[in-house]
């Protein structure tokens, strides 16, 4: 039995807010239980200096951790000297599962910017990011759209993503805390709507994992993904 009473494929609650934030172009309030992430898509006309004229855009991500998303407050980073190793991995993880769904070409010579500012922490915040993420930067292709700036959608396909994991030597998903902070082995999968693998983060805590318990998370992943796409669907 899972802390959460959960069956073992069946994921936390979960919902998407699309245009949450007034002012930006796409926006999606995410909520995994009570993980709950704000993601904003914000349209630049400018690319990163490395980028110019190679006739093709860019999309990247900032992530960050309110003070009190955990159960004692953090500090917060903007007071610190650098980012930290964690942060810095996981907005480059936003940013790889973005780009992995857009044709740059297609974007031209611009840049959508990702923020993911985790409002309240229980597991899974990068897992949320990105699938909220996704929603966001939807809503702001379509306003380029709408605006005249592009002529097509540049995006080629969706992108989910669902933390997977062994509890009690048994496979479950969408490790919420309690379950993650003890899990033999966790790993998140980043998955395309039409079933392509983005990226695995596979860890095991202690003994290794077989090539079977492996198989049995990705199975577990690719249902989440399924449905999480259908949930994104029906919030744009």
């Amino acid at each position: 039995m899972r802390p959460s009473g959960r069956a073992f494929n069946e994921m936390r609650a979960v919902t998407m807010a699309p245009g949450y934030a007034k002012h930006a172009e796409g926006s999606c309030l995410v909520k995994f239980g009570d993980t709950h992430v704000l993601c904003t898509a914000s349209w630049d006309e400018t690319t990163p200096p490395w980028l110019r004229g190679e006739g093709r855009g860019w999309v990247t991500a900032e992530y960050g951790m309110l003070p009190r998303s955990t159960h004692s407050r953090m500090r917060r980073e903007a007071k610190a000297i650098s980012q930290s190793g964690r942060t810095q991995e996981i907005q480059r993880l936003i940013g790889r599962s973005l780009r992995a769904v857009v044709d740059l070409k297609k974007l031209g010579e611009r840049q959508i910017l990702i923020d993911c500012d985790v409002i309240q922490a229980d597991g899974g915040t990068r897992t949320a990011s990105i699938t909220g993420a996704y929603v966001a930067l939807k809503q702001c292709l379509n306003w380029g759209l709408e605006q005249g700036i592009i002529k097509a959608s540049p995006l080629i396909d969706s992108v989910a993503a669902i933390s997977c994991g062994l509890t009690n030597g048994a496979p479950v998903c969408d490790l919420d805390y309690p379950e993650d902070s003890t899990a033999q082995a966790d790993a998140n999968f980043v998955l395309t709507g039409s079933g392509g693998i983005v990226e695995i983060q596979g860890t095991a805590e202690g003994d290794p994992f077989t090539e079977e318990q492996f198989m049995a998370l990705l199975t577990l992943a690719k249902n989440a993904c399924g449905d999480l796409k259908n949930l994104q669907d029906n919030a744009l």
